[in-house]
């Protein structure tokens, strides 16, 4: 099921919110994600809360002010809790008509009071927008997958099983931090001397761009969800920062995978993009070469084939402390696209749980990192530098090879298409200490 476009998509759509309107806004009318936040001069309680311009209409005081009367029951005391999860759990059924009534709440032609309910972004201080209880990182990308195989194994850069199955493995939930968090450097054992491993600082600290995808409804242990399912199990998408330590990781990978070199920290926008709001912006998914194999078919569907993929434009910009005392604008280091993964968000999904893997509402899902076919859209410094070989440059005269104490991390995103409205993800942001 791919949501149909509908009014709430309508680009001539006015918002009552002034600042909706601004040119470049991530979060016009057409938009209206989701997330949690606090306002720390009331000492208040985490609200939900809809993105609007520089606005966030708090859903907590929409049902405080009866704005949400005639909803269904279970859908209006999801919107008094304290995250995401209770909304997500009630499915597809439901998060269309909380999306609807929130437009017209917003409407230029509406006359609700829905004053007491707004509160301006510069108020408000973002927290988790769910209770992740899983997190699972993919490798979805084949250009990052070919890229960092033709590093190690120049002369078989993807295993033969890449273009059968979706790679991923469990990552560590307790460590998915929201945007701004600080990013400690981490220590760990790296290859010396004669193979004889250290314990240190990271000397090869990486960041990874990536989207998230938040299950919505889940699905019962041992009952697997099949493609043509998968869509509606989706909540939505939010950007994630994986960050990496590429020594540490270098030594401890093989036999088991990735460990103590992904699991201090991963960074994730705070505001998620519902996936009725990324509906005008669905494309097919990659086309693959003739000579690959097609997929099995339990990660088949025309639907899938069809608008499976998502036309989302990805930044990645770097701010060092130098740039920032020297007022110099964080500088783009790649940009890429989702819709170059080589396996969908649905077909993500439904490898995970083919094995009857219960996934719950609130568990979140990463990409892995989204690199494209050129240089410039490579999603971390591993690639871009080639290993460290061929440095950064930044203004200022600055060249990195992997990430320093004091460097920020941007992640943006952005879907358009002619003819309808443009919407943002707002930003991911992590500074290295």
């Amino acid at each position: 099921m791919i949501y149909k476009l509908n009014d709430t998509h309508d680009p001539s759509l006015k918002c009552r919110v002034e600042t909706a309107h601004i040119p470049g806004t991530d979060f016009p009318i057409q938009n209206l994600p989701f997330g949690v936040f606090v306002r720390p001069k009331r000492n208040s309680k985490p609200h939900i809360g809809v993105a609007i311009g520089n606005s966030i209409l708090d859903i907590f005081e929409c049902v405080e002010e009866g704005l949400l009367a005639g909803l269904p029951e279970d859908l209006v005391d999801a919107g008094q809790c304290d995250s995401l999860n209770t909304l997500m759990a009630l499915g597809p059924d439901q998060w269309p008509l909380l999306r609807r009534r929130i437009s017209e709440l917003l409407r230029a032609n509406s006359k609700a009071p829905i004053n007491a309910a707004l509160v301006p972004m510069s108020e408000a201080r973002m927290v988790m927008p769910a209770r992740i209880g899983n997190y699972t990182y993919f490798y979805a990308s084949i250009y990052h997958a070919q890229n960092v195989g033709s590093m190690f194994r120049p002369d078989n850069p993807l295993l033969p099983n890449y273009r059968y199955v979706p790679v991923g493995y469990h990552g560590r939930a307790s460590s998915v931090v929201i945007s701004g968090a600080p990013v400690h450097r981490p220590c760990g054992q790296a290859e010396g001397a004669d193979s004889i491993p250290i314990f240190a600082p990271s000397r090869m600290l990486d960041y990874e761009l990536e989207v998230g995808i938040f299950v919505g409804a889940g699905n019962p242990l041992g009952k697997p969800i099949a493609i043509t399912e998968a869509e509606p199990h989706i909540f939505g998408l939010c950007l994630v920062n994986d960050w990496s330590a590429r020594d540490i990781q270098k030594w401890e990978y093989q036999p088991l995978g990735p460990f103590l070199a992904k699991s201090f920290a991963t960074t994730i926008s705070p505001w998620v993009v519902t996936m009725e709001a990324l509906a005008p912006y669905r494309v097919p998914a990659l086309l693959r070469p003739p000579e690959d194999p097609t997929p099995l078919p339990y990660l088949t569907s025309v639907e899938d084939r069809e608008s499976g993929g998502v036309d989302l434009d990805l930044q990645v910009f770097l701010s060092s402390e130098q740039m920032r005392s020297s007022g110099d604008k964080p500088a783009l280091l790649s940009r890429s696209n989702l819709r170059d993964l080589y396996w969908t968000p649905a077909q993500l999904l439904t490898h995970h749980a083919s094995n009857g893997c219960n996934l719950c509402p609130g568990d979140l899902i990463a990409s892995g990192t989204i690199s494209g076919p050129e240089k410039e859209s490579r999603g971390c410094l591993l690639e871009l530098t080639w290993r460290g070989a061929e440095p950064v440059a930044l203004p200022g005269g600055e060249m990195r090879r992997f990430l320093e104490n004091g460097d920020e991390v941007i992640l943006r995103g952005r879907a358009g298409r002619a003819g309808l409205a443009n919407i943002g993800f707002g930003e991911c942001r992590g500074t290295v200490c």
